[in-house]
């Protein structure tokens, strides 16, 4: 009697502590869920906007998904800690950061985006402001939006401080798109723990809060939560501004979205993805995935005999995608296995 009743309190314990750990776990998912909605609610009217947990993204998932190149893992953590250094803001501190991006028809089949992100963490939002005036060298403005200060930055002056050393591809692509930034920077704070950064117009709508992300847009964004990256994007006039679209049969159905969102995860059997696209009309969505089954066969018939071990893996992620439709909406599940996601990463340069 004696033993079962101790065996009985061993098991109650483990289960109490179980229900602990499981209770601390869901509290902070609920926790991070909350900073998250808190976040996309100070950013301005937006076309598309994304949700990233930054601590996962570069503590967890990229170390994983670039396991198998760690030469190249290593030159994009060189980057990271370069620009760390340069400008004082690390972007690894970050627990959590939100993008609005606002889409501008400049001229027929070209748009313009506008973004603005804002990025929460450990941080001293203050000091790291104080440490990227530093690094400018006086190369700033300063203006007052609604009671708060804006330090805007020219970018270009501020990444041509930066090295050019460049050792791969990847890293060559990274350093022509921090030179590419040559339109100004804005920087100011919402919080001691809360950062704004991106062009001087979307900073200033930020901070004026004159509008918000519109509730089709955040409700798809919840139903994210928990990602290593959500996003959700409206495209009112269709997909053909953005992508270029033949006049057939799939053209018709992908330009009849007018949502798209998706998430991306990252765990130790491999990375999901999910997408679900809106269309116009439930038969849009129908034809739609009926087109996509049909270049599912196709072209996992035509990669899966390939000699190429790339290819193969392409025909195997082919294969592996399912695709749903309910109404006027059609959904793509992913999961590509982290031994395939080595094969394809090995290669890169």
């Amino acid at each position: 009697m004696k033993t079962r009743f101790i065996a009985f309190a061993a098991a109650a314990c483990l289960l109490l502590n179980f229900v602990a750990f499981a209770n601390v776990d869901t509290r902070k998912q609920r926790a991070k869920k909350r900073q998250i909605t808190r976040l996309v609610s100070l950013l301005p009217a937006s076309d598309g906007v994304a949700v990233i947990d930054s601590k996962r993204f570069f503590n967890d998932a990229m170390p994983q998904v670039l396991s198998a190149n760690q030469p190249i893992l290593g030159e994009i953590t060189t980057k990271l800690t370069e620009i760390e250094n340069r400008t004082g803001i690390s972007l690894r501190k970050f627990d959590n950061v939100v993008v609005g991006v606002a889409m501008k028809e400049v001229k027929p089949k070209e748009v313009d985006f506008d973004t603005v992100a804002i990025a929460s963490g450990d941080i001293n939002a203050g000091a790291l402001i104080s440490i990227a005036k530093l690094a400018s060298k006086g190369n700033y403005r300063e203006e007052k939006i609604n009671g708060r200060t804006v330090f805007v930055f020219t970018a270009k002056d501020v990444m041509q401080k930066t090295s050019q050393t460049t050792k791969s591809k990847t890293t060559d692509m990274m350093n022509k798109a921090l030179d590419g930034l040559t339109k100004e920077i804005a920087v100011s704070t919402l919080d001691n723990n809360t950062l704004v950064l991106g062009s001087f117009k979307r900073v200033t709508e930020t901070l004026e809060a004159n509008t918000r992300v519109s509730s089709d847009l955040t409700t798809m964004l919840a139903q994210r939560a928990g990602s290593v990256m959500g996003f959700a994007i409206k495209t009112p006039n269709g997909t053909s501004k953005f992508l270029p679209l033949d006049n057939d049969e799939l053209g018709k159905n992908v330009d009849s979205i007018r949502y798209l969102s998706g998430s991306v995860d990252v765990a130790a059997v491999g990375t999901s993805l999910q997408l679900t696209a809106q269309t116009v009309k439930p038969e849009q969505a129908e034809g739609l995935k009926s087109t996509l089954e049909g270049l599912q066969i196709l072209g996992g018939a035509v990669l899966g005999g390939s000699k190429r071990t790339d290819q193969r893996v392409y025909a195997r992620m082919i294969k592996a995608a399912k695709f749903g439709v309910r109404a006027n909406e059609v959904t793509l599940d992913l999961l590509v296995p982290q031994a395939d996601i080595d094969i394809l990463i090995a290669d890169v340069k």
